[in-house]
């Protein structure tokens, strides 16, 4: 992914040549829809049994990722547990799946099409060698002096190849859990998630988006992709700020960092100062998917207020967290020699250390939020446990497979015993870990399938 960047740089600085978003977000209407908007409000515990809170965060990474996740995915599947005497598939408990880059094709296949991802995901893009044929794009010379950006062309392939026309209206299936696609405002530097709350900000309808456009902003490398580009709409039925926008500028006053995500936020209800906003890759904002539920509990003013507007006050008695981190640690090949580091290797370097630090900031940004959230929701006569269960290459003990993972390159294009390797990975990570197996045995009567 370096030497992509660094060409697709070099590219750009030979081109020079300007390129325009297309803007594909509608205004917002005064007509009421058909269906309810995609929201946290609305969909957020609208499925599972309402006794555990089941949230699943898929980080970036490409394909590496991606097969990472849909291992998971598929041990949820397999693992059956008893919930009032009846017997449920632990995956269909998923309240929340938060997603960034390459974890985003996994998460929004999954909103959209249910178990049909274990049917064709792997074969439909998880084997593909999704990165030749956007090279094929992206080095066309026809494309360097286009005024198209280079991401239309990503955002066609995966019409074509995976989400095929599917716009979030697509996503209200009734069995469904709420998928928050999270990319980043390259502007200001805050999250941005494609759900109804945030597009109202721009006065903008979700339901007519096309999926396929957000997983492209999820995971626009920022260079090598153009940036999406939604429209902020002057004109709007909202006046002034949306209500949650009201409650969290309140709730938050006593969290600078919060505080400065809503200044941030607040840049798109300039209507005079603002008219567009640049969307890449997740990645940059918050790589483990993991702030984005911090920041929605947060923002709603914690997990008895945030339970209260979504379950009508049901606080689940087991609130589980699941993040599926796909980042690599490799061992650095500038260190054999005293060749001195290329600029690949350089950026590289730099680039990991930053990632790695920010990651561990965000796990125990988590680990010490969920206790407090946890803590908040008890009473005497209703204990709530909550666990965080932390997915990483690290905690595969065989020195030689660690290396093998950690070898594999983020790009959308790995081969089939990396991806194999992968998807196991994820089943072999998830049912040894030890916050799992406590919430299986607190569940009780879990049947785990034998591998």
């Amino acid at each position: 992914m370096l030497r992509i960047f660094v060409i697709g740089f070099g590219l750009l600085l030979l081109s020079g040549c300007a390129s325009y978003g297309v803007i594909d977000n509608a205004q917002l209407s005064t007509e009421s829809s058909a269906s309810p908007p995609y929201s946290i409000k609305e969909l957020y515990g609208r499925k599972g049994s309402g006794d555990i809170g089941l949230t699943l965060a898929f980080s970036g990474g490409g394909t590496r990722a991606a097969a990472l996740a849909y291992g998971v995915l598929e041990e949820l599947r397999d693992t059956t547990v008893v919930i009032d005497g009846q017997p449920r598939r632990l995956l269909d408990e998923i309240d929340t799946i938060s997603s960034v880059s390459g974890g985003s094709f996994t998460s929004a296949y999954y909103g959209l099409y249910g178990d049909r991802i274990f049917e064709d995901f792997k074969d439909e893009f998880l084997t593909r060698d999704i990165e030749h044929k956007l090279f094929l794009g992206l080095f066309n010379p026809l494309r360097w002096f286009s005024s198209e950006g280079r991401t239309e062309m990503a955002v066609r392939l995966y019409q074509e190849q995976l989400f095929h026309g599917s716009t979030f209206a697509d996503m209200q299936r009734a069995d469904a859990p709420l998928i928050l696609i999270n990319a980043s405002d390259l502007g200001y530097g805050v999250r941005f998630s494609f759900v109804q709350e945030y597009f109202d900000l721009l006065c903008s309808d979700l339901s007519s988006f096309p999926v396929a456009r957000a997983v492209a902003a999820s995971s626009a490398v920022p260079l090598l992709f153009n940036p999406v580009v939604v429209k902020d709409y002057q004109e709007c039925p909202i006046v002034g700020k949306p209500d949650w926008m009201e409650r969290s500028t309140e709730l938050a006053a006593n969290n600078p960092a919060l505080v400065q995500i809503i200044r941030s936020l607040e840049t798109y209800s300039d209507k005079s100062g603002r008219d567009y906003a640049h969307l890449v890759d997740g990645g940059i904002t918050d790589n483990l998917g993991l702030r984005a539920v911090y920041e929605v509990l947060e923002l709603a003013g914690g997990p008895r207020r945030f339970f209260d507007k979504t379950r009508a006050g049901r606080h689940p008695r087991y609130a589980a967290v699941i993040s599926v981190n796909a980042s690599t640690d490799p061992e650095p090949a500038m260190d054999k020699t005293n060749r001195q580091p290329s600029i690949a290797e350089t950026i590289g370097s730099m680039s990991s250390v930053q990632l790695h630090r920010y990651n561990d900031a965000t796990i125990n940004l988590m680990q010490q939020s969920m206790t407090k959230w946890t803590q908040a929701l008890s009473t005497p006569a209703r204990p709530i446990t909550s666990y965080f269960v932390n997915l990483g290459f690290t905690d595969i003990e065989e020195p030689e497979r660690r290396r093998f993972f950690n070898a594999i390159p983020t790009s959308f294009s790995l081969t089939e015993e990396q991806i194999d390797g992968l998807i196991e990975a994820g089943h072999e990570l998830l049912r040894n870990d030890p916050d799992y197996q406590q919430l299986l045995a607190d569940l009780g009567g879990a049947q785990v399938p034998n591998r």
